[in-house]
């Protein structure tokens, strides 16, 4: 083990004033001929079941995650130390920038959506009622009719986590629990001393974080649980903080100058973009974005049908609808837009190392604090985004990139051996295989981690530096 830990190491450091980009496995996904012409969706867009004998594949809806069934217990020589989870939302409606000016099918709310409030540590304040958000519009102001209204009549927000989501989020925690507790001794009750919740600013992860607990620590139910937030000038998981190097980085492999396959991909799905723009009524030539990717479109599509709604047609000409293999190419295409953005492109890797290079020193830390003793904290859980998973796999250099769906997941464990430390990351359940030198990322010396991510980001000072070149 000695002597692969030293091959690992000479090849990380080789170059250390940049990031070293080992390209992903070649696939399907990544294949832009398949993604344009070929067919069926790459995984399943229907329903967040998947079933036990199929547990593992591609769910947009619902992706797989830790869970007692498929979990791989390491051998009894390990101790489990520390686990750090990340994940992205479940599944919500879609953003209101993604849906067309007037839907053709209703989405409704009623009793359901986000709680807002507020308390006092003490007093009157202390016990309050808390207030859910319903969503309406009142005809008698003018400027009701200046935007699209989208999903008449609508309750909900755009975006929220749905009913359906929210139970994903509490079956979610319930198999976090049942692989973890015992193992780490966790109590049913959340215990602020060994265990942190985090979340974005943007609501949706608090809405995650509300059923992903009553999962996770059952006895916690209807209690007011604290959960982290950093602000939003810098909050790194997100990420939201500044980083003008990164962006410059990804807009030029992409819009820019060495963007020529990006902008080919969008070129020869143009009677794609026709078909789909006749039923939504974008404009081609839309400041928007609903031309620069397939972001859009797809939020829109998975989005609906993932809830069981039927593919749109346009409201003007009914006979014009979005068939299931147009709706098929979108997702092949989204897939392939993340595997180029984040894995593909040579300098995908330096903009993830700059875009998510924070988190990824703040994760050293925690797992630093286990070994030196001086952090008490047992479990630590990340609620975020597609844009923080997509980042964190692009700087881990998985082999095989995708768009993460719904609920996508990635697991930290950190393990004891005598006086020595490894570190596993799950994805999906099982150990991430990666294009590095490190290989799959199963029981791999944590000095070696700790290498790969010093050698890629640097010092906080270094990224800080770097990002603002």
């Amino acid at each position: 083990m000695f002597i692969a830990s030293s091959l690992v190491l000479v090849a990380i450091t080789v170059v250390s004033a940049d990031v070293v980009h080992y390209p992903p496995t070649a696939s399907k996904t990544n294949d832009l001929t398949f993604a344009l012409g070929g067919s069926g969706a790459p995984g399943i867009f229907s329903s967040s079941t998947t079933p036990d004998k199929d547990y593992g594949v591609y769910n947009w809806c619902n992706m797989p995650h830790v869970r007692n069934r498929e979990y791989k217990v390491p051998s009894k020589d390990y101790t489990l130390e520390y686990v750090e989870v990340i994940q992205r939302h479940h599944k919500r409606t879609p953003y209101a920038s993604n849906t067309f000016f007037k839907e053709d099918v209703d989405w409704t709310c009623s009793g359901a959506g986000p709680v807002f409030g507020s308390t006092s540590a003490s007093g009157p304040g202390s016990d309050v009622s808390p207030v859910q958000w319903q969503a309406f519009s009142d005809p008698a102001n003018p400027w009701t009719t200046t935007v699209g209204p989208g999903f008449v009549g609508s309750s909900c927000q755009f975006p929220q986590i749905t009913s359906e989501g929210l139970e994903d989020c509490i079956i979610h925690g319930a198999d976090l629990r049942a692989v973890y507790a015992s193992r780490l001794g966790l109590k049913c009750q959340l215990d602020p001393s060994t265990v942190k919740i985090r979340v974005t600013n943007n609501v949706i992860t608090s809405q995650v974080a509300s059923g992903l607990l009553a999962g996770l620590f059952p006895q916690s139910k209807f209690q007011i649980l604290a959960t982290l937030i950093q602000p939003s000038t810098f909050d790194s998981l997100e990420p939201t903080y500044s980083c003008s190097a990164a962006s410059r980085i990804r807009n030029d492999y992409t819009t820019g100058s060495s963007g020529q396959l990006w902008k080919e991909h969008l070129t020869k799905a143009s009677s794609l973009y026709t078909k789909l723009d006749k039923v939504s009524g974008i404009q081609s030539q839309d400041t928007a974005g609903w031309h620069t990717s397939f972001d859009h479109y797809y939020d829109n599509l998975s989005a609906k049908q993932c809830h069981g709604k039927k593919l749109p047609c346009s409201v003007n000409d009914t006979s014009i609808c979005v068939t299931q293999e147009d709706a098929n190419t979108v997702y092949r295409l989204g897939n392939w837009e993340y595997s180029y953005q984040f894995r593909d492109a040579p300098a995908s890797a330096q903009y993830a190392a700059l875009r998510y290079g924070a988190w990824v020193l703040e994760l050293r830390a925690h797992l630093e604090g286990k070994v030196d003793g001086t952090s008490k904290i047992k479990y630590f859980h990340n609620v975020a985004h597609d844009g923080s998973i997509s980042a964190l796999l692009g700087f881990l250099q998985i082999s095989d990139m995708v768009w993460p769906g719904m609920g996508s997941e990635v697991s930290f464990e950190l393990y004891s051996q005598k006086s020595n430390y490894f570190i596993r990351v799950l994805w999906g359940g099982q150990p991430m295989k990666t294009s590095t030198p490190l290989g799959v990322l199963d029981m791999i010396p944590l000095a070696d981690f700790f290498a790969y991510i010093d050698s890629a980001i640097g010092s906080a000072n270094n990224l800080y530096i770097n990002c603002n070149q």
